[in-house]
């Protein structure tokens, strides 16, 4: 690995959560070696430290250093012939080589050597959940495109968006899904019908739009256990299972995906006090939050709370919940984690994206 390529793994102590998981998002391998000054291995953060980090105390500005694995696992440079057998046996995928100082002088990363493959651990992880996607919108924001698609059916790259969603779940073990149709849905159903799958699709029908939660009510089945509910048009790189897990172990009652949204303000900012008077400035400040990214986990029983024949949001059943005093809960994924196709800048980075790791 050169050394470009290194820096990619390496940060100092001192960056808050949100600049390690953007460094995160840059190496794309989901962890990041925290070194000092001159190079010596400190320490040890995954996307995976991080995330439980934000569920337990929601802050991003937290220095790594101080929530960061001081007992890395790491091969030294003498011992590096026996590093293939040793990430085999402890079933890690990025291992750090040190010199005999303890300075960091390679990452070893595992899918690097075609000879050393790992067992996917997530398959059939959710073979009994149900996924339910909304797939009834006109995508206003994707005209021209959709006069002659329904946005379900666009393709990014070669297949369609909703294809992708299906692929990703079913990489997971799911095996029944169910789309809520409205805008151009015959077209919807002869493409899916053509398809050879492993998988049964369902499918209930809008006579008129009922919003991202008031189509749910229209479906027949009931639940027994948690569902997913995702939107069309977007893609979530995160582990489905653990997603899941989370909600099932957290007490909620829903729980939304959501992913870190960086925004830069393009002017310095004046902070002022009484009177007028200037406190302090601030050259183009960078603004962080969490945004709703459309995907979901249900409890079955909030099925009852949605009203009939009414247009209703997922965004309408979470405020109604959080006044009855009932546990909203959160997924926390990556900035780079999230793509979504609503509109055509972010379609064509989702192009891009996956491109990318089709290279």
């Amino acid at each position: 690995m050169n050394s470009e390529q290194l820096k990619r793994f390496l940060s100092a102590g001192n960056i808050t959560v949100v600049e390690a998981m953007q460094k995160i998002d840059a190496n794309s391998k989901g962890i990041l070696f925290i070194v000092n000054e001159v190079c010596r291995l400190e320490g040890v953060v995954t996307d995976g430290d991080i995330r439980r980090w934000i569920i337990k105390t929601a802050n991003l500005q937290q220095r790594v250093s101080e929530m960061m694995n001081k007992s890395p696992k790491y091969v030294c440079l003498k011992e590096i012939k026996t590093a293939s057998e040793y990430m085999e046996r402890m079933l890690i995928n990025v291992l750090p080589v040190l010199d005999p100082a303890g300075k960091v002088v390679d990452v070893i990363v595992r899918d690097e050597d075609g000879s050393i493959k790992m067992p996917l651990p997530t398959k059939h992880l959710l073979n009994d959940v149900d996924v339910v996607i909304m797939a009834g919108g006109k995508g206003t924001r994707l005209y021209p495109y959709t006069k002659i698609l329904p946005k379900p059916l666009i393709p990014i790259g070669d297949v369609p968006i909703m294809e992708r969603i299906i692929g990703r779940f079913c990489d997971y073990g799911v095996n029944h899904f169910t789309a809520t149709l409205n805008y151009r849905k015959t077209m919807i159903r002869s493409y899916f019908a053509d398809l050879m799958t492993n998988y049964r699709m369902d499918y209930v029908e809008e006579n008129k739009p009922l919003g991202t939660a008031g189509s749910l009510k229209l479906i027949q089945k009931s639940y027994e256990k948690p569902f997913i509910v995702t939107n069309c048009d977007i893609l979530i790189e995160a582990d489905y299972a653990d997603i899941y897990k989370h909600h099932c172990e957290s007490g909620n009652m829903l729980t939304i995906v959501t992913a870190l949204k960086n925004i830069v303000v393009p002017y310095g900012v004046i902070n002022a006090k009484e009177n007028a008077i200037v406190d302090s400035m601030e050259e183009k400040p960078k603004i962080s939050y969490f945004v709703n990214t459309g995907m979901y986990v249900l409890n079955p029983e909030l099925l009852e709370w949605i009203p009939k024949d009414t247009f209703y949001h997922m965004t309408n059943l979470a405020d109604d919940l959080l006044k009855q005093g009932k546990q909203v809960g959160m997924y926390p994924i990556s900035e780079d984690s999230f793509l979504d196709m609503g509109e055509f800048e972010e379609m064509h980075r989702m192009e891009q994206k996956l491109n990318q790791k089709a290279e």
